[in-house]
């Protein structure tokens, strides 16, 4: 049994607590807030009973917790991630897992000296059309990917709880770190590493509320010698996009519809049915999928598909991303 300590109460912190709730390996331990009464309310509204801390470090100390999910603003998570780390404590790290890159750096040793078990949640990474389109990637049938478009499209307003402070600079940080990385991490997923990147960005609107330009696009040299691209607009006038278009020299992969050579005599796109990541509410994710993972790769000391080393090479592109466009330079990142 693995016993969880949930930091934050607030939309995505109550998937987790979902998540937990539906594993008979898990337990939720505990709940760390700055507001006790509404983790009491939260824990009510889901029938779970949990200690409350309104103290991070004791909570840290507590020996009956075995791991950690940090649904914190990300300003403060990279402190409690090293924490966690030295006390023993797995973690499960929401993203983005810094708000820049000298935080990330400092992250890293603590984490991998301590020998725990550390996940990012790129939660797309569980979502039914990915594993779909990786395996198809595993079995051939793209071939070599030389050219990846991803595109992260979602009009985060107001009807969205963290829309009060992630259109600040301070915590949104910008359109990558705040939803697009998501869109990075899948396009290294798909199609590997990525060592030089050129992006540039733009406002939608004088009004706006976004301290920082919402909307990006952001191209990419690829170690295998491809090229790539990513957008992410967060406050576009369309439902909720995640476009993958994914040229191999194999095969076509656009979504969830695919053309290759694995299937002779294809005439047209053949459309698989998969459950695509098409909303930006987080209730449609794979939370159960992803804590299943990670509570199986405690247990066992196996790898997961999104550890810490994988997830810190997403990030390190989404700030090289910001760093192109602020400086109007190429960002290389082969070093």
């Amino acid at each position: 049994m693995i016993r969880f300590a949930v930091v934050g109460t607030g939309w995505v912190a109550k998937e987790y607590m979902k998540a937990i709730r539906s594993n008979r390996e898990a337990e939720l331990y505990a709940v760390v807030t700055g507001d006790a009464e509404r983790a009491g309310n939260r824990l009510a509204e889901l029938g779970m009973e949990a200690r409350i801390y309104t103290n991070y470090e004791e909570m840290i100390k507590e020996p009956n917790i075995d791991a950690v999910i940090l649904c914190s603003t990300p300003d403060v998570r990279p402190d409690q991630a090293k924490l966690a780390a030295r006390n023993g404590k797995h973690l499960v790290l929401e993203k983005p897992l810094a708000m820049n890159m000298e935080a990330m750096r400092q992250m890293a040793p603590a984490i991998e000296e301590s020998g725990i078990t550390a996940i990012a949640s790129f939660v797309l990474r569980w979502n039914p059309a990915i594993e779909m389109i990786r395996a198809l990637i595993r079995d051939d049938a793209v071939g070599r990917i030389f050219m990846a478009q991803i595109d992260y499209w979602n009009h985060i307003g107001p009807q969205f709880p963290q829309y009060r402070w992630s259109t600040k600079t301070e915590l949104g940080g910008s359109s990558m770190l705040s939803a697009g990385c998501h869109a990075v991490d899948a396009l290294r997923y798909f199609a590997g590493d990525i060592v030089e990147v050129t992006a540039y960005s733009c406002a939608t609107r004088a009004d706006s509320d976004y301290e920082f330009d919402p909307n990006v696009i952001a191209l990419f040299k690829l170690k295998n010698g491809g090229i790539g691209k990513v957008s992410s607009s967060l406050e576009c006038r369309t439902p909720y996009k995640f476009n993958i278009h994914l040229l191999g020299d194999k095969g076509t992969i656009m979504n969830n519809r695919v053309f290759s050579d694995k299937f002779p005599g294809q005439t047209d796109f053949a459309t698989f049915p998969v459950v695509l990541p098409e909303s930006g509410d987080v209730s449609h994710q794979p939370f159960e999928m992803e804590i299943a993972e990670f509570v199986e790769a405690v247990q066992t000391k196996r790898p997961t598909r999104c550890d810490f080393k994988d997830a810190y090479k997403s990030m390190e592109v989404c700030f090289a991303i910001d760093r192109s466009i602020a400086t109007d330079e190429k960002i290389s990142l082969e070093a």
